[in-house]
């Protein structure tokens, strides 16, 4: 029997953090987060800690939705705009976790790099919980992030781990010349046309 799947909603202030851990939890055990954050031990806590400052500057530069249950969400941003440098992360962190820290900022240039210069809603994130997948809850988030950037005819992008190129394909992202970090880690831009909006009735 197929799982009733769970309200989509907009993300509220007081779930930054849990939205933040809950894709801790999805990135802890990839490549790319033992990349951004060798040490083993730690690496839960600080990627929290860092994404809880993204997640924030979402909320103010473009738009989180969560799932009811606050096991899967969608992190925007809305690229249409210059977007200022996150005022909270560190220019320069304490030297107990600078070299835990400092990974994420090459990352960061890398990717920059390959986005599109046109207006867009970058798709930072979108973790589901490990106990969750296979639900159909990330389509389910596609689906209403596509719904809602088809009013406007905004395209999206997003930077797609190997294992979930499948999912977005099947949304209708198209994929982009890859991306390999370095560590050999591999990324691939995929990119979803935004469709036309329906023009009001005349007269």
């Amino acid at each position: 029997m197929p799982h009733a799947l769970p309200r989509i909603r907009p993300a509220r202030w007081a779930d930054k953090h849990a939205v933040a851990a809950l894709t801790a939890d999805a990135l802890h055990t990839q490549p790319l987060g033992a990349w951004l954050v060798p040490d083993e031990h730690h690496r839960r806590r600080i990627l929290t800690d860092v994404l809880e400052i993204w997640v924030e500057h979402a909320l103010f530069f473009g738009e989180v939705h969560v799932t009811d249950n606050l096991t899967a969400a969608t992190v925007t941003f809305h690229r249409y705009r210059p977007i200022p440098p996150t005022s909270r992360l560190p220019a320069t962190p304490p030297r107990r976790r600078r070299a835990q820290h400092e990974p994420l900022r090459p990352a960061e240039a890398y990717l920059h790099s390959g986005r599109p210069c046109t207006p867009h809603c970058h798709l930072a994130t979108l973790p589901v919980s490990p106990a969750h997948q296979r639900q159909g809850l990330g389509d389910a988030l596609l689906a209403y992030h596509r719904q809602r950037l088809d009013r406007i005819g905004l395209p999206a992008m997003a930077e797609v781990p190997p294992a979930s190129r499948r999912l977005f394909s099947r949304n209708g992202y198209v994929p982009q010349t890859e991306v390999i970090l370095p560590g050999g880690i591999r990324l691939q831009p995929m990119t979803s046309p935004g469709a036309t909006p329906a023009r009001p009735p005349s007269g």
